[in-house]
């Protein structure tokens, strides 16, 4: 599912009105935006942000340089773009590190946002910059949330800090120490929720603050709760004085309501966002990138930073040669289908290419069949694999019974190769090819 895809479709359906337009008038900009406002309402973001942002943007458009521009839609979607960014806090806000160690992260938030994993995801992400994390388990109210912290810290591969029972600030303060003796250079610590705020929970979370004088609290917040997020922001940050929010879910069904209003009801910036279940799911929350999703102009800098986590700089070029030489074989092509597993799902890549997302809008890829072309090239013969020519009606109907498929299936694959490799060709004329791999 594409990032907000409701306000993305809707914002899309106001621009392109305007666009067809061409010339426009103060009066056609002011009817835009009062389109652009209803959009964000239903996309449940805080009235007074909504207000406040749409009379930004209009004082903007209705100037003079815009109405008189040759492309004045494309200055408003210009404005409007830039005035997103601004809203969820212009630039990427790293984690504060303590200048002697251990930094201290303290997380925050209400049962079932999902601060737990969070826990164990931001771990996972500070291991792989090189940080030595310690999970700290201070929850010890919700059955078997010790135990999750185990599960999660261990697909993670950080060492969890428990004592059981006793005192989260006790505990709070044993794992610093212990973090100190040991080595570690950051304590992450998992703090107990509630299903709602009250006075109990408030004070507990208090006093470990006040043991542990962490250098960030970071809220962990439900993206798909909308506008109760934002409200949760509030009380734990008039209480706390938080230091940053996580969005989790940002995957799911998010109508965008939390990650447009929490930067200008709390003035605390997201730090970080959820994007999937798996324990490698985090990413560092950049205002311009989401925005651009928002308005359907694509991330290809988030895609980029995928696609080198998941691809070796030796497989790119191996893969660029067969390109160029024009030997890609079903050997490549399953290691591609491997490596695209690993970015992540091929319609979130689709909502990361610019233009892309727009033109196969309705369109979901199906990823089963993607499963069932890894199957077929499996059950290939090697020298199949490398040379699909060889490939007749008797091993077609081998291959399909190999693989579970039918033989309809394993011929529109090799149909689809063939479009492939043939599209290859067209590209080797041209100069992107390295810029494109």
């Amino acid at each position: 599912m594409a990032l907000f895809s409701g306000l993305s479709e809707r914002l899309s359906h106001i621009f392109s009105k305007m666009t067809k337009r061409g010339r426009l008038t103060e009066l056609e900009i002011k009817e835009a935006m009062r389109e652009v406002r209803v959009a964000l309402l239903e996309a449940d973001v805080n009235y007074l942000v909504a207000k406040d942002f749409i009379s930004k943007v209009s004082a903007k458009a209705v100037g003079e340089e815009v109405l008189k521009s040759l492309t004045p839609a494309q200055q408003v979607i210009k404005i409007v773009n830039e005035e997103l960014i601004a809203l969820m806090g212009s630039t990427n806000s790293k984690l504060q590190v303590s200048p002697k160690p251990p930094t201290v992260i303290m997380m925050c938030g209400l049962q079932g946002a999902g601060k737990t994993t969070m826990c164990a995801k931001l771990g996972a992400y500070l291991k792989k910059s090189g940080k030595k994390p310690l999970l700290v388990a201070c929850d010890i109210y919700r059955p078997a949330a010790i135990e999750q912290l185990n599960v999660v810290g261990k697909q993670a591969g950080c060492e969890v800090f428990e004592k059981g029972m006793q005192n989260p600030d006790k505990t709070s303060r044993q794992a610093v120490e212990h973090a100190l003796k040991q080595g570690f250079d950051t304590v992450i610590i998992d703090t107990a929720g509630r299903l709602h705020i009250n006075e109990e929970l408030m004070k507990e979370l208090e006093k470990i603050k006040s043991e542990v004088s962490p250098a960030e609290i970071l809220l962990t917040v439900d993206s798909m709760t909308g506008q109760d997020a934002v409200t949760v922001a509030q009380a734990f940050n008039e209480r706390l004085d938080i230091t940053g929010v996580i969005l989790t879910k940002l995957d799911g069904d998010t109508r965008g309501g939390a990650a447009l209003s929490i930067r200008a009801i709390t003035n605390k910036p997201i730090k970080f966002c959820g994007v999937g279940e798996k324990i490698g799911d985090i990413e560092p929350f950049y205002p311009d990138r989401i925005a651009s999703r928002i308005l359907g102009m694509g991330d290809v800098l988030t895609l980029i930073e995928k696609a080198q986590e998941a691809v070796t700089e030796e497989e790119a070029k191996k893969l660029e040669k067969a390109f160029r030489e024009n030997s890609f074989t079903f050997e490549d092509y399953l290691a591609q289908l491997e490596n695209m597993k690993k970015i992540g799902s091929l319609n979130d890549i689709i909502g990361m290419i610019p233009g892309l997302s727009g033109k196969l809008k309705g369109v979901t890829v199906d990823e089963k069949q993607i499963a069932r072309n890894k199957a077929i090239i499996q059950s290939m013969t090697p020298k199949e694999r490398r040379s699909p020519e060889l490939i007749k009606s008797s091993q077609r109907k081998r291959i399909a019974e190999g693989s579970g498929t039918t033989i309809q299936d394993v011929n529109t694959l090799l149909r689809q190769f063939e479009q492939s490799k043939e599209m290859m060709k067209q590209m080797k004329s041209k100069k992107g090819l390295r810029a494109f791999m």
